[in-house]
């Protein structure tokens, strides 16, 4: 049976009617298949939830009291039987955690992707290609102009501005959920073996992705000096903290801050300007537009459902290219995490 006659969109997200869950849903509801921990895909309310170890324990860690009320873990590749459909996750490449999820039903096969990257990170399983009937993907960067550069270059570029401008301090705004932690491990593969200092809001992700085996070397807290002025030792430090702060007072107490920002969106110089970047970092932790057409090729689904970002350019390219596109129009997603 096509998963089409299977999977409907209602306005609570994606609905598997003969497993009864809802995959990644956008409000509270009795059963749901949750592909990682980012608060657009984890939504406080569930009651019955699946998702890998990590996933769980990110949602305890952010939701608290709106944590999943009957939790299930499942390994990468462990088959779990939900009503009359077999779900499989598969790793997605995103963050810590973040899955594919495969379901089976009757011979029918379909995979939603959640958010996915196809590039290598030391803090998350790498995504998978997984042969389906009906791949469901996200389309976050799905124009040509979004074309990622390696991340290894942008390290590079971060290290020569501080070696330029050793008597400043270097604020890079990142997301607090897997974009910082990779960020922090990317420099340490780059040669930063110095202390590297943190907002407190990311204290929590760090400490949870080093229980996983995730190492994040030495972490000291980013806090102001005496009084509020600026600590000696930031200078020529790099200093990590939610994209909220770097625009905040609490960044106008490090010294001489050169602020940054780490995410696919830095791409836009406009944006970046707006946003008062002076060193965008173009890292993102999704797949560019030419991964995107390439994960296409990898799957092999004959059909292709769009679920947020830039679905028409998207669902016009993968048409091109043979496959049977349409954009399911998912409302709720945003760009934590980009």
């Amino acid at each position: 049976m096509h998963p089409e006659r299977w999977v409907q969109v209602r306005p609570e997200g994606l609905y598997v009617i003969p497993g009864e869950f809802y995959v990644d849903p956008v409000c509270g509801v009795a059963r749901a298949v949750i592909t990682h921990g980012h608060s657009d895909h984890c939504r406080p309310g569930h009651q019955a939830v699946l998702a890998t170890e990590q996933t769980l324990a990110v949602a305890r860690a952010r939701l608290g009291e709106g944590a999943p009320t009957r939790p299930q873990a499942a390994a990468f590749g462990e088959v779990v039987r939900i009503g009359e459909v077999d779900v499989t996750l598969f790793p997605a490449g995103h963050v810590l955690g973040s899955a594919q999820v495969l379901m089976e039903h009757r011979g029918g096969r379909i995979v939603v992707s959640g958010d996915y990257k196809r590039r290598a990170d030391p803090t998350c399983a790498t995504f998978e290609p997984v042969p389906c009937d009906v791949f469901v993907t996200e389309a976050t960067f799905g124009l040509p102009v979004f074309r990622h550069p390696p991340v290894q270059d942008e390290i590079t570029r971060l290290l020569h501005s501080v070696e330029l401008f050793p008597e400043r301090c270097h604020v890079v705004g990142a997301y607090s959920l897997g974009k910082a932690q990779r960020l922090i491990a990317e420099l340490r593969a780059g040669g930063w073996d110095r202390p590297i200092f943190v907002h407190g809001a990311l204290a929590a992700m760090n400490e949870l992705y080093r229980r996983y085996g995730v190492d994040l070397g030495e972490l000291r807290p980013a806090t102001a000096g005496t009084k509020g002025e600026p600590r000696k030792e930031l200078e020529g430090a790099i200093v990590v903290a939610p994209p909220s702060a770097i625009a905040d007072r609490w960044a106008r107490r490090l010294p001489d801050p050169v602020i940054c920002q780490a995410s696919g969106w830095m791409r836009v110089k406009q944006r970046a300007k707006q946003g008062g970047i002076e060193l965008p970092l173009v890292i993102s932790d999704h797949a560019d537009w030419d991964e995107l057409l390439q994960t296409l090729d990898d799957v092999g689904a004959p059909d292709v459902w769009i679920t947020h970002g830039r679905e028409e350019a998207l669902q016009y390219a993968a048409k091109l290219k043979g496959f049977r596109a349409e954009a399911l129009r998912l409302v709720g997603y945003d760009e934590e995490g980009s």
